[in-house]
């Protein structure tokens, strides 16, 4: 039986423990700026370089961050489980690329990047945008930040919607809920999907999660994957067999089974093992039974 597929939504919360602002402060205003002024197609006709200076201190903020606990976590959780592991993100900074999540999609856009207005191609942009800048593949194109802004349309939904309608399991780190339709995905799922909220606070879709977990993602989101790859190294054991269940995860340290949780034995292995041991756990399981 396949191990089923995990796909992972993860909003501003995750990166605020990095550093970075959400930006949107209390009163609604993105870096002291109406986000009419710096985050809508409008605003960019209107202003562009309010708009090209304000994307620009984003980026250059992107220097002084680095990927937390929690990112590194799931990008361990996609190197070692078995089945895809499918991250969706609505950050435009590049801190899970920088931990190593390789099967990932920017679906607002990423910082690091620019696109053309002329022919519309996509290129690496880590330093400045302005109104000299031109598109390296037509030469002619003005380029602009490429970020999804308010009223256009989210990257790669047709994807993310497929991954969301057949995975097992949808997890939501970090996220508010005040922005869709990122924050409709868990209303997509199939039925009988385990859906899981991780959050500082409940967020206001939460009520639509089997469960939700609240504190600080850089505590929840390594214990959560820890708990994950648990129950995918638990597969490997024989349907029926009764005794001894054995366990391997990644990483050092202390590791706290779910209550839940039927494991009797915790094999911990170093990070990125797994699949090289694999084989002997299972001859280990034989001896065992």
């Amino acid at each position: 039986m396949p191990t089923p597929s995990i796909v992972i939504l993860t909003g501003a919360g995750i990166s605020a423990e990095s550093g970075l602002r959400t930006f949107r402060d209390a009163d609604g205003l993105w870096e002291n700026h109406r986000v009419e002024d710096v985050a809508t197609p409008e605003a960019f006709r209107r202003d562009p370089a309010l708009v090209q200076r304000f994307y620009n201190e984003r980026r250059r903020s992107l220097a002084t961050v680095q990927p937390n606990a929690a990112h590194l976590a799931l990008a361990r959780l996609e190197r070692e489980r078995p089945g895809e592991v499918l991250l969706v993100t609505q950050n435009v900074d590049d801190l899970h690329d920088r931990a190593g999540s390789q099967n990932l999609l920017h679906m607002h856009g990423e910082l690091l990047k620019a696109r053309c207005l002329g022919c519309g191609a996509i290129h690496p942009w880590p330093g400045d945008l302005d109104g000299t800048s031109r598109c390296p593949a037509c030469e002619r194109g003005g380029l602009r930040p490429h970020i999804v802004w308010f009223g256009e349309l989210p990257l790669d939904l047709d994807r993310i919607y497929d991954a969301v309608e057949r995975c097992g399991l949808f997890v939501a780190i970090g996220t508010s809920g005040h922005v869709y339709p990122a924050a409709g995905l868990v209303q997509a799922v199939a039925p009988g999907t385990r859906t899981v909220e991780l959050n500082l606070a409940a967020s206001r879709v939460a009520s639509a999660f089997q469960e939700v977990r609240t504190g600080r993602a850089t505590d929840l989101v390594p214990a959560f994957v820890d708990e994950l790859l648990v129950r995918a190294w638990h597969r490997f054991i024989p349907a029926g067999q009764a005794g001894i269940a054995l366990a391997a995860v990644g990483g050092y340290g202390r590791h706290e089974l779910h209550p839940n949780s039927d494991i009797d034995l915790l094999i911990l292995l170093a990070p990125g093992t797994q699949a090289a041991h694999q084989a002997s756990l299972e001859k280990f399981l034989a001896f065992l039974w």
